[in-house]
Parts: structure tokens; sequence; C-alpha cells
């Protein structure tokens, strides 16, 4: 039986579980017995993803999976923003969206809220094996 801490996991439970219905159905119906290495994702400042809890999560939700004990390669992804107005494009670190040529506040998000997997790599049939 695994226990989960009392702390709330439910968002990265969630975000596990798509990840690995979504890494199970990319991987080729004809390789026998896959095992997935490693999984390489881009997240975004933004998506409220804590990436220990995420670890914990998908280490739960892969048991028994090609996926089990698969390593994470996670990119954090920054927030972009475009300026409606005069269409500078910046990085913003701070929650305050205000254009820092024109400052109007009137603003578009580029980036930052993602969460998507970029590839994976695949054990070799030897490793997969063993």
């Amino acid at each position: 039986m695994i226990v989960i801490p009392e702390k709330n996991y439910m968002h990265e439970m969630g975000i596990a579980e798509q990840l690995v219905k979504i890494a199970l159905d990319a991987i080729p119906e004809d390789i026998e017995n896959p095992r997935v290495e490693i999984l390489n994702l881009r997240i975004g400042k933004l998506a409220s993803v804590v990436e220990h809890s995420l670890s914990f999560c998908l280490e739960i939700v892969t048991k028994d999976t090609p996926l089990e004990n698969v390593k994470l390669v996670i990119e954090e992804v920054p927030v972009k923003i475009r300026c409606l107005a005069c269409n500078k494009e910046w990085e913003v670190d701070t929650p305050m969206f205000k254009c820092p040529d024109c400052e109007d506040t009137e603003v578009t998000m580029l980036s930052g809220r993602e969460i998507e997997i970029t590839s994976m790599e695949l054990a070799d049939e030897e490793q997969a094996e063993g």
C-alpha cells in the first residue's frame, strides 16, 4: 500500500497522470517491452507545478508501466509578455505586467503556462530486458 503524505499533491497528480497517458500513447506499438528512461518536459513558471511533487506523483502513477523509474528532465520556461500597444516583448520576473517601454498594461502572455513533453528516450532492447 502506498501512503501519500498529507501535503496536497492533487494538482501534480493530475498532471502526472496526463503525462503518463500521453507518453504511453506515443510509444510505437511494434516495440516489445518498451522502457522509457528519460522524459523531457517544458514547464512554464506560471504553471504552478512543484517539481518535487510532480516527481513524487510520477513515481506513483508509473509503477508497473514502461515509465517506471523514468528520469525527468525539466526545462523551466520563463514568462514572456508582449505589449499590445507597442509590440515590445520581454521576460517578466514579477507579477507586474506593465510594458517597460510605453508603460501600457494591456499585454498578452506568450509563454510561461505550458506543460509539454518535448521528447522521451527509450532504453535500448538489452537495457529494457535487464
